[in-house]
């Protein structure tokens, strides 16, 4: 049975190690200071004197919502009262902007998207000839509204989150406009109103909410360049659907996964998870980012299905929806394999674009690549802050069925009100992800009979699990079923050995030409091979080699790979160094993707080595 994904009861969960040292960071870095009050510039932008003269295409509103999204889960979360309170005040100054009609911008009447804009005849991407981010600005304005009514109930801001659906609906009905006239990337940056619509319906049972983000598909499908359905449930590769665009594609995704739980229609689900298996299969770097951007007109494209390049970008936004998609997916199916893409991204990609102090983010990461952070205004760092946010909720889960799922793993603590066993405390005693023995602790308030769902990481061969001393059988890339009656001290021990891992990808160009006979030749002009590295869920990198170059060839023998690594394990909080050693040079000392060479603006980090060819 799929988890329910209900949000009625939010358990309390509290994340340490390196996950919690990441929320810790980012509750006191950008959530405390990028916005203070109705003063900051990310909030002052929708003040009347800016919003009524402002002609400028920035996207900088978005800011406002996804702030509030995070902040207030921060908030919440870590009972932090001077946060909470200024996540109150900004939401209350907001609602207190809204217009008559319910807009609630930062743009001059005639940039708003109710007013009908041509589509620019030679934009590659389908953008506005005016373009804007108003939709997109007020999707994330009513996620934030809505997060913050969560949290710290106030009518105020539900009816500000419903007066934008409102204002949206009246403007794609009576108002003539189509969805995909408001955004860039052929529609794409203005359909993503989709996921926001749906959750207005989550939180009102308004049918006329539902019905707006039926609409939005509606016509969504009906833009030639998107055929966002069709496109979709025929399996066209994620390139290809509108630009490629892998932040709102993704984001996208997670709309019509909650389209699909609000009306239950297959076709969607089937869709989602046909364009997120080709994401996975051909879109993914190996610390689990949607990457492209090599030889594009964007940086944030998907490049064509089987095309690798080590130079990739990885923007931190797409990181981010990537996992918002499979948090979706997950509470739909209740597939462990979801689960374990959450984590690979939030370990590797996430993790290594977030600088410790929480303030800094970078924009795009590469396996290969210089680390550089970004400016305060880029969409990254807000959205790293909402990624970050998210991992606590998911970590643990109580399902419909009353089992209480474990999906990430790392010390920490979570309290989880259940119906017959009460509260039930679970703690995890570990040095996970850097060692591989977890002990979790039981503590229901009444002893009751309830399952127990632990996830199984598909990369674990030979997994161990331990009830009381009893052994439970566990397969690998799935959940192992814990039912029994659970007493206060209840012990679970498990083992999932973590062997290094070397992982091999290829740059391969064919050229294609006609035979003296008409036949297709097919010759190999370029193929350059390389290997990386993971242990577990970490991504293994070194920083500049030999102090200085940013690249590598090596030699490997034909067969013994695993002789060639050696594992320095620490008994600290340190994460182990792998050590490669390979014919003709000195050994290579490999460490966690996310701190390879200083988390510090300008480190270098090499993640995929090249492999010498064979004469």
């Amino acid at each position: 049975m799929p988890n329910s994904g209900s949000r009625a009861v939010a358990p309390e969960i509290r994340l340490g190690g390196l996950l919690g040292d990441a929320l810790e960071a980012n509750r006191r870095g950008r959530l405390s200071h990028f916005i203070v009050d109705e003063t900051s510039p990310a909030i002052a932008l929708f003040g009347p004197a800016h919003a009524e003269r402002n002609e400028a295409g920035d996207w900088y509103g978005e800011h406002a919502g996804k702030w509030l999204y995070a902040a207030a889960k921060a908030a919440s979360r870590g009972g932090d009262a001077a946060l909470g309170e200024r996540v109150r005040r900004v939401a209350t100054h907001l609602a207190g902007l809204q217009r008559a009609d319910g807009y609630l911008g930062t743009y001059a009447p005639a940039r708003r998207f109710m007013a009908k804009q041509p589509r620019a005849p030679q934009s590659w991407d389908g953008a506005p000839a005016r373009r804007t981010w108003d939709i997109w600005t007020h999707s994330y304005l009513v996620l934030g509204l809505l997060e913050t009514h969560r949290h710290f109930p106030d009518p105020a801001y539900l009816m500000a989150a419903r007066r934008i659906g409102d204002l949206c609906w009246h403007t794609l009905t009576a108002g003539g406009i189509d969805i995909t006239d408001l955004g860039n990337h052929h529609g794409m940056s203005a359909a993503v109103l989709l996921d926001p619509a749906v959750e207005l319906f989550r939180a009102t049972a308004e049918p006329r909410y539902l019905e707006l983000a039926q609409l939005i598909v509606r016509q969504a499908e009906g833009r030639a360049e998107l055929r966002l359905l069709s496109a979709a449930s025929a399996g066209v590769d994620a390139s290809e659907i509108g630009t490629g665009k892998a932040y709102q594609l993704c984001w996208l995704l997670v709309g019509l996964a909650k389209l699909h739980r609000a009306t239950g229609d297959p076709a969607l689900l089937a869709s989602v998870r046909r364009v997120h298996e080709n994401i996975r299969a051909h879109h993914l770097t190996l610390g689990g980012g949607p990457w492209g951007g090599v030889a594009h007109r964007s940086r944030e494209v998907f490049n064509p299905a089987g095309f690798f390049s080590p130079e990739g970008f990885v923007e931190t936004c797409s990181t981010f929806s990537w996992i918002q998609l499979n948090r979706e997916l997950l509470d739909i199916t209740g597939e462990a394999s979801f689960a374990e893409e959450i984590e690979r991204s939030a370990y590797n990609d996430l993790l290594g674009a977030q600088a410790p102090d929480g303030e800094d983010w970078c924009y795009y990461s590469f396996p290969n690549g210089r680390r550089v952070h970004t400016t305060a205004w880029r969409c990254c760092k807000s959205s790293g802050a909402m990624a970050l946010e998210e991992l606590p909720e998911i970590a643990y889960r109580l399902r419909a069925d009353g089992a209480i799922t474990v999906n990430l793993y790392g010390p920490g603590r979570a309290s989880i009100a259940t119906e017959h066993a009460g509260r039930v405390t679970l703690e995890q005693a570990t040095r996970y992800p850097f060692a591989d023995d977890i002990r979790i602790r039981v503590n229901p308030e009444r002893p009751a009979r309830f399952p127990i769902l632990l996830r199984i990481p598909g990369w674990c061969e030979r997994p161990g699990v331990r009830v009381n001393g009893a052994e439970a059988p566990a397969k690998a890339g799935s959940y192992v079923s814990l039912e029994r009656d659970w007493r206060a001290g209840d012990e679970i021990a498990m083992q999932l050995p973590m062997a290094p891992v070397l992982h091999r990808a290829t740059n391969r160009n064919v050229q294609e030409s006609r035979g003296p006979a008409g036949e297709t030749v097919r010759q190999e002009v370029l193929c350059t091979e390389y290997v990386a590295l993971t242990r577990g869920p970490l991504v293994y990198a070194t920083g500049l080699i030999d102090g200085y170059r940013t690249g590598e060839t090596i030699r490997l023998p034909e067969s013994g790979h695993a002789e060639l690594l050696e594992l320095l394990d620490s008994a600290g909080p340190a994460p182990p160094t792998i050590r490669l050693t390979t014919a003709g040079r000195p050994p290579l000392e490999c460490v966690p993707y996310y701190m390879a060479g200083g988390r510090v603006d300008g480190a270098w980090r090499v993640t995929w080595l090249r492999i010498a060819p064979v004469k």
